[in-house]
């Protein structure tokens, strides 16, 4: 079988960071990109359709769109964005201030949950004379420490943008929200190989129980949903970006079975994984 469609894999960045100002530019317009980095997309000005995996959004103004690394992006040949790009690694997040940390689990951990928020006009301000600073940094001529200033930098953002989805800073300090921004890490990087709540709450020594309530806490789901979700993302994008048989596609994700794999996706998605497959190529996307 032919890929589904053709992707192109982000550029490498210079220190893993980069910010460019957007005049209606928009890098690889019209391609797929499967990103190497996480990114943060400010729009003062926009019009056209933003296709994250397989969720389609209309670009207006004083919006702001989040995706993280792994996720495919199309921007559609007639897209426009007046406003900031920013691309960063988790090598270069190292360098910001661990106190940050919590602000950027809440939003890029699940990042299909925070694909596009919508500040207020004074949020809007901040948030673009924030971008300005960050870039005017960026051109400057390098000097000792110049990375961890736009670190910093990067740092305030994190911190404003997760004030946009209005999460508490109490929220961010406690026990419970330590414990879940370590489950969410455990997940990111093990849930091809581990999909039970019990393999989580082991690594994470407490009891599932307590790994779902605390999950509900700060998620509004459970643990489990939280886990099948992480699942179900990665296997919508290999259906839609890659070749992979379903046969294939269960074994990357550790199922025993393709027929395992396909009852679990249409329990959560209620279409099976070839049907979402043809419906994918049959729909198209807006090039």
């Amino acid at each position: 079988m032919k890929p589904v469609l053709n992707i192109v894999n982000e550029s490498l960045i210079n220190q893993s960071f980069a910010i460019k100002q957007m005049a209606g530019n928009i890098p690889y317009i019209g391609n797929f990109i499967r990103l190497h980095y996480h990114g943060i997309l400010v729009v003062e000005e926009g019009k056209g359709i933003l296709t994250v995996d397989d969720r389609s959004f209309e670009m207006k103004e004083n919006t702001i769109f989040l995706w993280s690394k792994g996720q495919v992006y199309h921007f559609g040949k007639q897209s426009a964005v007046n406003g900031f790009w920013i691309s960063f690694g988790d090598c270069f997040w190292e360098k910001a201030p661990s106190s940050a940390s919590n602000c950027k689990a809440v939003l890029f951990n699940n990042a299909a949950a925070n694909q596009r928020l919508e500040p207020n006009q004074s949020e809007m301000a901040e948030f673009r004379s924030l971008c300005n600073s960050l870039l005017a940094e960026s051109e400057k001529d390098q000097y000792t420490n110049q990375i961890d200033v736009m670190a910093a930098y990067l740092k305030i953002m994190m911190i404003k943008l997760a004030n946009i989805k209005l999460v508490e800073e109490e929220t961010f300090d406690s026990q419970d929200y330590i414990i879940y921004r370590r489950f969410m890490e455990l997940l990111s990087e093990q849930f091809r190989h581990f999909h039970a709540v019990s393999d989580y709450a082991e690594m994470l020594n407490i009891t599932p129980r307590r790994l779902s309530e605390l999950c509900k806490r700060c998620s509004n789901a459970s643990a489990k949903e939280i886990i099948n979700g992480q699942i179900i993302a990665e296997a919508k994008r290999l259906l839609q970006f890659s070749s992979c048989s379903v046969k294939d596609i269960a074994y990357q994700l550790n199922f025993h079975t393709s027929e395992q794999f396909s009852h679990f996706f249409k329990k959560n998605t209620e279409i099976a994984p070839v049907n979402y497959r043809s419906h994918f190529i049959n729909i198209g996307i807006e090039i």
